[in-house]
């Protein structure tokens, strides 16, 4: 049984968001969205929301989230993320990663991808956790080490990223697809700046999956479910690890497995704002109940 406004359930998932056309994902979006307002997850937060219609279909089938949080852009919620909540929210914030450095074989074209990137920061009202959803740009090479083309991008985004955890009140929980290998230096350098731990204490199984990759590449754990002091896992566990049944056949939900932790922690201010009473610098997002039903 949980203990209210001490024990919360998060569920960080990138849903695959394309293609929009060839990878059944109407159908994906219905069962995710199913099983998720099926479950007990207190707070989802999603990756790869290309476009309105995307966020349509997982709202339609997750009612019981009221609280639906995310920047709204031209084409689509911002940087592809959304935060479901089934608690109330106040004062969603985006901030944006800025432009990376010129780096030796990254194009303008992944810059200018990198530059769409950022953070999504959702105070929950009761509890006074704060929530970061982000998706940093991916790595198309499969390594992280200082010599590879993507590093000096990954560093980049991440340092802008432990400057985002760091201007929110503790406690904070940080998810996504973070496109970094659990074993690399990156994530190492990462979670000891921000103060970051583990909720899979290392034990995550890889969590893009094999039949993604090209031929004899080796797959890693890229998605997280991240703590502050004050906040501890206790469970966690892989989601949407097989095929489900869907139109046409049974199918993988996404390249992408779940990943969900239910968290204890020490409540902060009722008001969700930093301890001077200041909100941090960053886009106001949306989060009215009902948004996008």
């Amino acid at each position: 049984m949980k203990v209210p406004g001490k024990q919360l359930t998060v569920v960080s998932f990138n849903t695959r968001g394309i293609p929009v056309t060839g990878s059944r994902l109407a159908m994906r979006y219905a069962a995710i969205g199913a099983e998720l307002e099926a479950g007990d997850a207190d707070v989802v937060c999603f990756q790869e929301i290309f476009t309105y219609w995307h966020l349509r279909l997982l709202a339609r089938r997750m009612r019981s989230f009221r609280h639906v949080s995310y920047l709204p852009s031209v084409a689509a919620p911002a940087g592809g993320l959304v935060t479901f909540s089934r608690l109330p929210v106040s004062a969603p914030v985006y901030r944006g990663f800025g432009i990376p450095p010129r780096a030796p074989g990254i194009s303008g074209l992944t810059r200018l991808q990198a530059w769409m990137k950022g953070a999504l920061v959702v105070r929950l009202r009761g509890p006074g956790l704060c929530v970061v959803n982000t998706h940093p740009v991916a790595n198309r090479d499969g390594d992280w080490s200082e010599q590879n083309r993507f590093y000096a991008v990954h560093r980049a985004q991440l340092d802008a990223l432990t400057r985002a955890v760091r201007a929110v009140p503790a406690p904070v929980v940080v998810c996504g697809d973070f496109n970094i290998a659990r074993d690399s230096s990156l994530f190492g350098r990462f979670v000891a700046s921000a103060g970051l731990a583990d909720a899979f204490e290392g034990r995550c199984p890889a969590t893009f999956r094999a039949e993604y990759l090209p031929a004899g590449a080796t797959p890693h754990c890229i998605d997280f479910i991240l703590t502050s002091a004050g906040v501890r896992a206790e469970s966690a566990t892989a989601l949407f690890t097989g095929k489900v049944p869907l139109p046409g056949g049974p199918g993988y939900l996404s390249d992408h497995l779940g990943l969900c932790a239910t968290l204890l922690f020490s409540a902060g201010r009722p008001d969700g704002k930093a301890p001077d009473g200041r909100l941090p610098a960053g886009r106001p997002g949306g989060g009215a109940p009902g948004a996008v039903r």
